[in-house]
């Protein structure tokens, strides 16, 4: 059975050092590495079991052991089968049988040597592999990221959460777009609490309480965005918002992130590594495509995955025109497959925001092409419908001129 491991470590080059001691073992690869070991991970870690299941966990606790021990608990507590190879510069007992009681399997000391690892890599292929999770499943978190303003991720991302909320999954919209705060607009709300009082409390958050915090749309989605008053936009730190964000996962089916176009805001960049996608919203623009080339570089220089990365297409159309670019030439020059593609349907949207209802519950757009789309778009997202085809299958990732 092949090999494939999740690596995390803070250090880049114990994580290059695995991926150089691999070479020479047959079907051995990582498959998903992370950059940070914070009390999350088990989000993360369980994302990756989702598309390979039979993955084990190198974890580099040398950073700092105790923070890296308690995470390294709580993903065995997630994950009771996921075999896990513990690292560290030290070998003494209190760090090695503390690393074996919260759930390792192998304990490796660093520097990394070649026939070590390859010998805890012939332990891993004798021993019966398995992700079984423990207790409830988690929710998932999706973040819309725009490639620059005026693409449509407020549109996409209220649509996608009142359609994921109408199939009778508990959601949560989150509007993290501190200077525009235009979900609410989606949904004809005008909310009596913000993000701001989520974070007065968050200290003694429970589901109760958050849930008076929110607005509740008809759809059955729970809507929470930034307050009006500027001195009051910096309501979270990025630490506090990864609690958030882990409470949120823990309480709720489908999280829904309106992360604007700031991909380098501390809120959103807090939220990407534990999103279960990233949907990176462009048009056929030569603009847009040029901004989405940096921002996937950024991203996986972050430590996001490949796999995390979804493109989405809003506004398309199909007919030719010089200045817009085609489904394949985004996929050559992004070499990223195109997740999904939102036809164009200005009028429709704009009816419908007037209105202050989503396209997808609004009964005048039912029916239209941009309505199905959108309910296409979240049933695949969630697994209610099977994944279409993808035309074009992407390499490694490489910066390329657009032409």
């Amino acid at each position: 059975m092949p090999i494939s491991l999740i690596v995390a470590s803070p250090d880049a080059h114990f994580r290059e050092t695995v991926h150089e001691h691999l070479l020479n073992i047959p079907e051995a690869a990582v498959v998903a590495e992370f950059p940070e070991i914070a009390l999350n991970l088990y989000i993360r870690v369980l994302h990756e079991l989702e598309r390979h299941p039979t993955a084990a966990l190198v974890i580099d606790l040398a950073s700092d052991a105790a923070e890296a021990l308690k995470a390294l608990e709580r993903v065995k507590q997630a994950a009771p089968g996921l075999y896990i190879v513990a690292s560290h510069h030290q070998a003494d007992p209190e760090i090695t049988v503390g690393a074996m009681r919260a759930g390792a399997q192998e304990f490796l000391v660093q520097p990394l040597k070649r026939t070590e690892l390859r010998d805890a890599m012939e332990r891993l292929e004798r021993a019966s592999r398995r992700s079984t999770t423990a207790g409830a499943q988690l929710g998932r978190i999706f973040t819309f990221l725009g490639a620059k303003g005026g693409v449509g991720t407020t549109t996409l991302a209220a649509n996608f959460a009142a359609s994921a909320a109408q199939s009778g999954r508990q959601t949560v919209l989150l509007d993290l777009n501190r200077c525009a705060g235009d979900a609410a607009l989606h949904f004809g709300a005008h909310p009596q609490y913000t993000l701001w009082e989520v974070s007065q409390n968050l200290s003694r958050l429970d589901q109760a309480l958050f849930e008076g915090f929110v607005t509740r749309d008809s759809t059955g989605l729970y809507l929470v965005g930034p307050p009006d008053s500027l001195e009051h936009r910096d309501f979270f730190s990025g630490h506090q918002f990864k609690d958030f964000a882990t409470f949120l996962v823990e309480k709720y089916d489908v999280i829904v992130i309106d992360g604007g176009a700031a991909a380098n805001d501390e809120l959103v960049m807090a939220a990407m590594p534990i999103s279960a996608s990233i949907f990176l919203v462009v048009n056929q623009e030569l603009a847009t495509i040029r901004n989405a080339q940096h921002y996937i570089s950024f991203l996986m220089r972050l430590g996001m995955t490949q796999d995390q990365i979804k493109l989405v297409v809003n506004r398309y159309v199909k007919r030719s025109n010089s200045n817009l670019a085609a489904r394949e030439q985004i996929q050559e020059t992004l070499n990223q497959p195109v997740y999904q593609m939102i036809p164009e349907g200005y009028a429709t949207v704009l009816a419908a925001i007037n209105k202050g209802r989503p396209v997808v519950a609004e009964p005048g757009s039912a029916g239209s092409e941009v309505e199905t789309a959108l309910r296409a778009f979240t049933a695949k997202s969630l697994g209610m419908a099977a994944a279409p085809e993808v035309t074009s299958k992407p390499g490694r990732f490489a910066l390329k001129r657009y032409v």
